[in-house]
């Protein structure tokens, strides 16, 4: 069942349990790619030293889809080269996101592969940047509703076993480091780190 704008419509903590076990999907010229989401981050705006809104003006800028009512495709660049795919989250002016930061590959495998050049199923979409170039998320995506028909999450309502621990990669954030935002499906072996 494809989320609707309900769905998104809660804070970014919970809403990055959520998306454990929901499959996202992204209907492309060459043909549908889905994953699993095994791995989530949590970034809480104004009041999250970690999440690019902290201290943000308002809606403007890379961060300007986030003020929008949650549901919608945030994509940005890191590096220079990699992208990173996030669902916004909370009700309008609110800017929250969830970054999936993992996924099992579930349909479209061989396009998957093809696009990371490589045959090892556990490293295809282990990580944002590798999940991106996978699933064929990029720029071009930023801002897409994830309501409608080419980029989507299909839920169910089946009940996972989630492990909370800190996020990743953000020793910059002062106390936000120690938050423990970072939800993985327990048992994967398709998650970024352990």
């Amino acid at each position: 069942m494809k989320a609707k704008r309900d769905f998104y419509q809660c804070d970014a903590v919970v809403l990055a349990k959520k998306l454990i076990g929901s499959v996202l999907t992204h209907n492309t010229k060459i043909g549908v790619l889905k994953g699993r989401i095994v791995e989530t981050e949590a970034y809480r705006g104004p009041m999250d030293k970690a999440a690019h809104s902290y201290k943000n003006k308002g809606a403007n800028g890379r961060t300007a889809i986030q003020y929008k009512e949650g549901g919608y495709a945030y994509v940005y660049i890191i590096y220079g080269m990699y992208y990173c795919f996030n669902v916004t989250a909370a009700p309008i002016d609110n800017p929250e996101c969830v970054l999936i930061r993992a996924l099992e590959p579930v349909e479209g495998i061989d396009i998957m592969k093809e696009n990371r050049n490589t045959n090892n199923l556990k490293n295809i979409c282990n990580g944002p940047g590798k999940l991106c170039m996978a699933m064929m998320l990029d720029k071009n995506c930023y801002g897409i509703d994830l309501c409608g028909n080419e980029l989507y999450i299909e839920i169910d309502n089946k009940t996972y076993d989630i492990e909370t621990s800190k996020r990743i990669n953000i020793a910059y954030a002062e106390e936000a480091v120690d938050y423990m935002w970072r939800f993985t499906l327990k048992g994967s072996s398709y998650i970024s780190k352990k």
